[in-house]
């Protein structure tokens, strides 16, 4: 594990760039970028397209480790380069951001009231390359959609028995067992949630840690024993469908918990802005995520 991105990602002031959207996502990030449906005709010309988004984005002068302390990219991305330089390599070595590659395989169909990821049968393989990049971990996604204990037992469970393999591969593993935030029942969950992941950090050896990417919680301050647990290198916020005024809002109010936006990230990003125009309205974004960040 490379010394130096360890240190940022665990003590670095900022947050994780979520640019990690698969091709389930992709069409949807694309629209929102100014892109439709009937500018590509395959997936290979929709995956040339996010990319170009994504190199927009990480070339950007105001995309830089001073705030980004890291970036998740997809698999995709990964096997591309930025500049002439594969992906992760330009991320760390050109803006000095850590790169994570998202490892799941996408979400199975609900049961109990959660989603659990599809078999990951490729992550091996996906692991191997991974370290052959250079990369500093890994995320994968469930979801919650309900406060059902046995659900949001075997949610949990599944993150940790792959987070173990993720560790085995030198890789550091964020676990996100995502809470959707129109769960009926959501401050439930998360209690649930909380309780479950507590016992499975208890049973780590000493020298491990995971991180945790987690839906802002609905009592301010939920999360800081996860914050503060020792198996836990760091806790970071997806947005979860929130606008990102109102993400960073909620998150500003929990210290200690860092922002992994995605949407809430690129929404004011468009295909036909200027450069100047592009700059402006990511910086614009990525200073407030910040902010909220190190409140």
């Amino acid at each position: 594990m490379d010394s130096e991105m360890y240190d940022q990602v665990a003590n670095g002031d900022g947050f994780i760039a979520a640019l990690d959207q698969s091709g389930g996502s992709t069409p949807k990030a694309l629209e929102q970028y100014g892109v439709p449906r009937d500018a590509y005709t395959n997936d290979d010309e929709m995956f040339d397209l996010v990319h170009q988004m994504r190199s927009r984005i990480v070339t950007s002068p105001t995309f830089t480790g001073d705030r980004v302390l890291g970036a998740i990219l997809f698999e995709g991305t990964m096997a591309r380069e930025i500049e002439g330089v594969p992906s992760a390599t330009y991320l760390w070595r050109t803006k000095g951001i850590v790169p994570f590659v998202k490892v799941d395989q996408g979400l199975a169909d609900e049961a109990d009231g959660v989603q659990l990821m599809k078999p990951l049968t490729k992550l091996d393989d996906l692991l191997d390359r991974a370290v052959g990049h250079e990369v500093f971990g890994t995320k994968m996604r469930s979801v919650v959609g309900r406060a059902d204990a046995g659900g949001i037992e075997r949610i949990v469970d599944q993150q940790f028995e792959v987070g173990r393999r993720i560790l085995d591969a030198g890789l550091v593993p964020i676990l996100e067992p995502e809470v959707d935030i129109h769960a009926p029942d959501k401050a439930d969950a998360e209690e649930l949630l909380r309780e479950r992941i507590t016992a499975h950090l208890d049973q780590l050896p000493d020298d491990r840690q995971v991180m945790l990417k987690l839906t802002i919680p609905t009592v301010d301050g939920f999360y800081t024993p996860l914050i503060d647990h020792p198996r836990v290198l760091r806790v970071v916020a997806l947005s979860g469908g929130y606008s990102r005024d109102e993400a960073n809002q909620r998150l500003a109010r929990n210290p200690g918990l860092i922002a992994s936006f995605s949407r809430a990230l690129i929404g004011e990003l468009a295909a036909d802005q200027s450069d100047d125009e592009f700059d402006a309205a990511l910086d614009l974004a990525v200073r407030s995520i910040y902010e909220a960040s190190t409140a």
